[in-house]
This record gives structure tokens, sequence and C-alpha cells, in this order.
């Protein structure tokens, strides 16, 4: 068990399906624990802890269900070994195939198949079913939410008591004609099969996380002073301090997020950025934890460490974000909640119609009664879902690609416009001084003016002109500095002068020419204009031209004047824009987009943040503001290149048909399989075999999203 203030994760053995899962969240929901999500495929059960004398409580309950809460060091250490479902599954084996074959292989009258005999084999198989389903069937039962160990536990129960009792009711003559201990012994031994078959799938649809994991690093070296000497030792991850100086040479993973304060060097940042070309570092440069330094060394500042460090966020995201159910999932899970009792319904009228009805003998109406339970499967339809999410947002993650939560997923995919901010999002953002024109006062002053004021901002424009300025000397001394968003900073000096620096907005009422990037006012005077030079970002027509094809409209929406927005779109091939608009305003059109088709938004800047939160998709760039990211649903690490954009739509796309095929294949299985069953063509053993790939096919199929071809 971890806990941390008062959110816990506990990590729980032993579920065999969503189901189980299901079980354990009105469990913990009945404890009093809110926000509970219960992961059938990590194990892991997280919860906000109202009370936490109700933790104790709270796991005798789900201990009591049929499962075992594990420390995480447990987990840990069993990593690697075989599972309890395992060790079971492989015990029961040879039991269950020396009654498969001993009918066929020897004739009734061998020892083998003696009714003694073959009770004997079969009833260690039998107890570890009740050992692995009953005490589960019974815990789900009890909470009002049966599970597939219930259908399990119910047709091998039934087919074990029937041989005992036919083998005590006939004589040893016609007993081995009630006798079904190898059907007992297959339906329990195939299960734990396709149990097995399955965790080991499900654990390949959760491979981003331990990917990401896999980056941080367990030691680090710190820099230090002993007796006067610099000395460079061993520290565990764990316990770096904020501050510390580190020693990170070619090869090493950087332990943490800080800045270089010495040396340079190439650093891969592909598993975090997903750009593949290494990133050259020098002094001031910041650096993220877990990339690789692939040549020189350096020697760095920790900033962010342990939970704080980019890597540790991303994972917290990726986790938060599998747990996010899509709405399609909702109809599986209606259904999933009623299978159960809708099955076992079926098998009793089986049974009636069959015995009943239709003059069918006893025991191949018990037959059919139970080829209907072991053939049935809830577990299918539970995995369609997550499974698919856990792919698809594993997928998106390793290629730079944040996405918030599988309802993101199917949100984007339906998408039909995209709406996009201009400056430092179709653009690179990275401006260059071009032009200062001055009215009435020297450039110095000007330049000082701009230094100071844009500095207060964290729009692209402003950051760029303070590092084309960032030599300058100033002497003005400003107070009262305020920034109005989508408009511009004002500032009074000394002497009450009022100066103003921002949009053509400001000096509207100055001026008709609107093709200046920034226009600087003092005293509602125009004392200069600055024009910047600015580039688009790699591959932003292609990227638009990709959208177009896949049947989504393209707007530029910009505060940027008429005549620049329409060049930037002329470059990309967006077919509408929005020139000189406020936040305000961009709220309004983007919530008149949204009402007419799904909309999605991209932006980057605080004047965005508004506009992302109303879109039905939000997405940031990861050099964007942190109001910005906090706003957006999808957040593009690689924001130097767009054509990630078009990816993670792709990767939602294929997601959302993933979905739907394996929900398809979950419905179709149990629509078709159960009347063949119940009309007596299906021998139960084949069922419980149907039925245990049933679950792999669906967790295959979503294993399948990972390298699938998306164009």
């Amino acid at each position: 068990m971890e806990e941390q203030s008062q959110n816990t994760v506990l990590h729980i053995e032993g579920m065999d399906c969503a189901n189980c899962a299901v079980g354990i969240t009105k469990s913990l929901q009945k404890s009093g624990m809110e926000n509970v999500h219960v992961d059938f495929a990590t194990g892991e059960a997280t919860f906000y802890l109202v009370n936490k004398n109700k933790l104790t409580s709270a796991i005798k309950d789900i201990q009591s269900l049929g499962y075992k809460v594990v420390d995480s060091k447990v987990k840990e250490e069993n990593e690697g070994k075989l599972s309890p479902i395992e060790k079971r599954f492989y015990f029961t084996l040879p039991f269950t195939i020396v009654l498969f074959f001993s009918h066929m292989i020897f004739n009734h009258e061998f020892i083998i198949n003696q009714p003694l005999v073959q009770l004997i084999i079969c009833a260690p198989v039998f107890i570890v079913g009740i050992l692995q389903f009953g005490k589960s069937a019974f815990g789900s039962v009890k909470i009002g939410v049966p599970n597939m160990d219930v259908l399990i536990f119910i047709g091998s129960s039934s087919a074990f008591i029937y041989s005992i009792i036919g083998m005590y009711t006939y004589d040893s003559h016609e007993a081995h004609n009630y006798l079904f201990f190898e059907t007992t012994a297959t339906i329990i031994t195939l299960v734990l099969l396709g149990n097995v078959l399955e965790h080991r799938s499900v654990k390949q649809t959760t491979s981003a996380i331990k990917d990401l994991s896999s980056l941080t690093v367990s030691t680090a070296k710190i820099v230090g002073l002993q007796f006067g000497k610099e000395v460079i030792t061993e520290i565990n991850y764990k316990d770096i301090p904020v501050g510390a100086i580190l020693q990170v040479n070619s090869g090493d993973k950087i332990p943490v997020d800080g800045e270089i304060i010495s040396g340079d060097a190439s650093v891969d940042e592909a598993m975090l950025t997903g750009e593949s070309i290494p990133v050259e570092k020098t002094i001031a440069d910041k650096v993220i934890g877990g990339t690789i330094l692939l040549n020189g060394n350096f020697r760095m500042r920790a900033e962010s460490v342990g939970n704080d460090t980019t890597l540790s966020k991303i994972i917290e995201l990726v986790k938060k974000a599998q747990q996010a159910k899509p709405d399609i999932q909702k109809l599986g899970d209606k259904i999933s909640a009623i299978f159960v009792p809708v099955v076992l319904g079926i098998s009793i009228l089986t049974f009636c119609l069959s015995y009943f009805v239709f003059d069918v003998s006893l025991k191949d109406a018990m037959m059919r009664s139970i080829a209907v339970l072991v053939i049935s499967c809830p577990c299918a339809m539970g995995l369609a879902t997550p499974t698919a999410v856990m792919v698809g947002i594993g997928r998106a993650a390793k290629r730079g690609i944040l996405i918030k939560g599988g309802n993101t997923l199917e949100e984007f995919a339906k998408i039909k416009n995209i709406v996009f901010d201009k400056t430092g999002t179709l653009t690179t953002g990275e401006f260059q001084l071009k032009n200062i024109t001055c009215n009435n006062t020297s450039e110095q002053e000007v330049k000082e003016i701009l230094f100071q004021l844009e500095q207060h901002s964290s729009h692209p424009i402003a950051k760029s002109i303070v590092k084309a300025l960032q030599n300058t000397t100033s002497t003005i001394k400003f107070a009262n500095i305020t920034e109005e968003k989508g408009l511009g900073i004002t500032a009074t000096d000394e002497s009450k002068n009022e100066y103003k620096v921002g949009s053509y907005k400001i000096a509207k009422h100055l001026t008709t020419d609107d093709t200046h990037n920034v226009y600087v006012l003092k005293n509602n005077q125009l004392i200069a204009t600055v024009d910047l030079a600015d580039e688009l970002k790699s591959n932003v027509k292609e990227s638009i031209a990709s959208l177009k094809a896949a049947g989504i409209n393209s707007t530029l929406l910009s505060g940027d004047s008429k005549s620049k927005c329409e060049a930037v779109a002329q470059k990309t091939g967006i077919t509408f824009v929005y020139s000189e608009q406020s936040p305000a305003q961009k709220l309004v059109l983007i919530e008149k987009l949204n009402s007419e088709q799904a909309t999605a938004m991209v932006g980057d800047g605080i004047n965005d943040a508004p506009a992302l939160a109303k879109a039905s998709v939000g997405i940031s760039l990861s050099n964007a503001t942190q109001v910005a990211i906090q706003s957006a649903q999808i957040i593009l690490l690689k924001h130097g290149d767009l054509s990630s954009l078009v990816e993670a739509h792709l990767i939602s796309k294929h997601t959302l048909i993933t979905i739907k095929q394996n929900l398809f294949w979950a419905f179709f299985y149990n629509i078709v399989a159960i009347p063949i069953a119940a009309a007596g063509f299906l021998n139960p053993m084949v069922g419980a075999l149907a039925m245990a790939f049933s679950d792999v096919i669906v967790i295959g199929n979503s294993i399948r999203l990972k390298t699938k071809r998306l164009r």
C-alpha cells in the first residue's frame, strides 16, 4: 500500500476480469472512499481517503471478497515470478490431462476410469476451483455485482455434484454414463489458462508506463565538500535535495530536472518529446530528468526532484489518463452489470426447456445448461474499452503526445473543426527584431522601454524581444506595471508618464497602419513601431493538408492584425481566418463552432486558456504557459513540429475504431455462442476453451494498436 496525504493506492492480487474491478470499486465506495478507480490491468486501486481510520476495514472488505492486498515492495519482488494464477494452472494441469484422456485411451473397466479414482483425481482441481472462483463468486454476489466467477463456479460445481450423485445412485456398470469429473476439471483448468493468457496479454497494454518508469535512475552523482576538498559520491535518486549539484557524464541518464551550471553536451530527449535529433545544451540551459546525455559532460543544479520532475508528472498524467472512461464504455459497463444474472436465467431456462419440454435426457439437459454458463464471457465486454485506451494513450505518450483520458481520445476522434492560435502555435515564436521605427524619440529609449516592460509578459513575442535586447542597459524606472490579456502592457515612470506596449489595438485610434507587430505609446502618443520576423513551424502546411484530407476544417483565430493573419493562412492553407480577437471574442467563437460541430482548439498563451477550456478538446504545446497546459486535454511535447497533432488525431481515431471492433466481437461472440450452447451443439469443455480465448482475442486486438499503421 502507498499513501500520500489522503490520496491512497492499494495493490491488489487476484482480479480475474473487469467485473472484479467493478466489485472492488463498489466495496470501497461503501467503505466511504471517494474518487475510486480500480484498474484490473495494473492491479491498482486508487481513491481519496476521507477517514484514515476506515482504511483497515476497507482492506478487510476487499480481502473478504477473495482478493489480496499486497505492499508495493512485495509487488515489485513478485515481478518476474510465477503469479498465483499461473501456479494454480500448472498444479491443475496434470490432473486434468489424466482425466481428459482416460476415457479416450482406456476402457470403462480400467482402474483410472473407476468412479472413486476419478473423484480422487478431480478433487484437487475442484478444491483449486473453489479457492480461485468460489470465494470471489460469493464475494461478488454479496455486494450485488456478480462476476464471471459466479458462472464458472456454478458450471464446474454442477458437473462435480452431478457426478457424485451418479456415482452413488447407479452401479459401477452404469455410473460411467453419469460421471463428468473430467468436465469439471477441464472447465476449471481451461478458464485458469485463459486467465493466465489474459494477464500476460494485459501487461503488454500497460508497457508505456513501464517504459517511462524505466527512464528514472536509481542513483546519481552528487558534488560535495569533505575536509575542504571537493568529492563526488553516489546518492539515491529519492534522496536528491533541491539545489544539489550533480555530475552527469556521457552515457548517463539525467537524474532530475535542473539547470546546467558548467559544461556542455548533446542530450537525447526522444522518449519525452518524440524529437529524434539530439539537443545541444550548455550553461544556463534546462535539462529534463530521464533524458540521456549522449556526448560531453556537465554539472547541473537540481531544481525539481522526486514527484515534481517532468517525468514523474508525465507518468502520473498517463496513469490518470488511462483511468478516464470514454462515453462508449458506458454501453459495455451497463451490459456487463446485468450480464451474469441474465446468463444464469438463460442457463436455468435452457435446462427446463430441454428436460421438461423437448424431452432431452437429464444428463444432456444438465450439459446444455452448464455449457451456457461456461461459454458466456462478460470479461470480453469489460476489457474491450480499457485495454484499447491503455494502448492508445501509451502509444501517444511514447510519441511525445500526452492525452488526458480515454474520453479525450473519443472526443478528438470525432473532431470536425480545429482552431489554431497563430503566434507560438503555427509559427515558431522565435522572433528576430527586424526593424524599429521611431517617432520623435531615440531608438535607445524605445529599446529600454521594450526590454523592461516585455519582461512582464509570457507571450512569445515578448519573450523574443527580451531575448533580442538582453544586453540593453536601462535607466528608466517603471512602476504600476500591468498586463491586459490580448492588448499589451501598461506602466508609468517616475515622472508619471504613461507607457503602453502592445498590439495594434492599443494604437488603432492613432494610426490606420496595422502591419507592425508591436506598437509603443507614451502619454497616448505613438512613439515607435516594431517589426519582427517569425517563421512557420515544421510541417505546418503538410499537417493542415492532412487534417483537411481527414475532413477537418482548419481555422486561424488570433489577436494579431488582419493582414498578418491572412498572410499566415495563405502560407499554411487555412480556410477560415478570425483576426484581432480578444480572449472574450475567442471564447464566443469557440462556443459557436462547438454548437455546430465538435471543435478542438490549439493554443499556447494565457489568453488562449478560456478558449482551450471551452473547446471540445483543448490542445496545448509543452512550451506553453502553465495556465494553457492545465486548461488543455492534449499536450504536444514536440512543440516545434505540428505533425504530432495529426498523429494524435490518427491515434485517437484508430483507438475508437479498436474499441468498436472489440465491443462488436464481445457482443457477437456472446449472441452467437449462448444459443449454440443452449441448443446442445457445444460441449462444456469446448465452451470453456472458447470463453478463455474470447478475452485473449479482445486484448490481442488492442495490442495490435501498438504497431498498427495509422495512415
